[in-house]
């Protein structure tokens, strides 16, 4: 884990997710395909090292809100930024449900399997999901691009898998990739901080598990959008063809560029 995660003075949860075994047997390029949280609060010293990775895409699948809240001490001149102007909120949607019912672990749970199940047809992700995959394709083979989102780890994990099957990643791996969050971003440590502060913040008493989904993830939440992929769409391929605009000559192109 230790060479796929990179460490940073206010960044959380960056790492390269190249490395794995992909089509045909061929790897995954290292040192291109990045994932990361935000980086509103990014140190210079972040900045400076975030400099060294070449990086010249930047998904932000982050809401506007979210993006006018932290701001933007990352990317610089020089990259491009793929985002989308839809989908604003007053208040994020996990808030919202946790303000105004009384909630249990198991709900929690619940209502993060149906967000993941909902999140890969929303307007804003198809429109920035389906640019990632086009820039993608138009990378020098020096450059690297980098998908984020506010924790780096829901909407984030959701592009990464899908990046990981146009590539030929076999779905164990995907999965293993996924959960990586949990000790990346140092979930087990930051919980009862994390479940104090969401307290404070919305005026609740509940216990730290409930904030679990929030904070960490779970097997269940990709199954729950990989699941709604197939089920709408009738496989992964029809939705990244379909949806994405991703089809077989795309596959074809991104894995000539993206396996060695």
């Amino acid at each position: 884990m230790q060479d796929r995660v990179k460490s940073f003075e206010n960044v959380r949860n960056f790492r390269d997710f190249g490395g794995y075994q992909g089509a045909d047997g061929a790897a995954v390029r290292t040192g291109v395909l990045f994932r990361s949280a935000q980086f509103g609060e990014a140190s210079e010293a972040d900045m400076a090292a975030l400099q060294t990775y070449r990086i010249k895409v930047q998904a932000d699948l982050r809401r506007p809100d979210e993006r006018e809240r932290h701001g933007h001490r990352w990317p610089v001149e020089g990259v491009t930024v793929l985002s989308s102007d839809l989908g604003s909120a007053a208040q994020a949607p996990h808030v919202r449900f946790l303000s105004e019912v009384a909630v249990d672990a198991p709900q929690a749970r619940g209502w993060m399997v149906d967000y993941y199940r909902d999140a890969p047809f929303k307007p804003q992700h198809v429109e920035t999901f389906s640019a990632w995959f086009s820039a993608l394709a138009e990378l020098d083979e020096d450059e690297a691009a980098v998908v984020n989102c506010a924790a780096g780890k829901d909407r984030t994990g959701i592009l990464c898998a899908l990046t990981h099957h146009v590539l030929g990643v076999d779905r164990e791996t995907i999965f293993a990739d996924y959960e990586l969050t949990n000790e990346a971003a140092n979930v087990a440590d930051r919980l009862p901080e994390m479940a104090r502060m969401f307290n404070q913040h919305i005026g609740k008493d509940y216990e730290d598990e409930v904030y679990h989904p929030f904070v960490g993830v779970s097997a269940e939440f990709l199954h729950g959008a990989l699941d709604s992929m197939t089920e709408r769409a009738g496989s992964l391929d029809a939705y990244l063809s379909d949806t994405l605009s991703v089809g077989a000559a795309e596959v074809e192109q991104l894995r000539k560029k993206f396996l060695v």
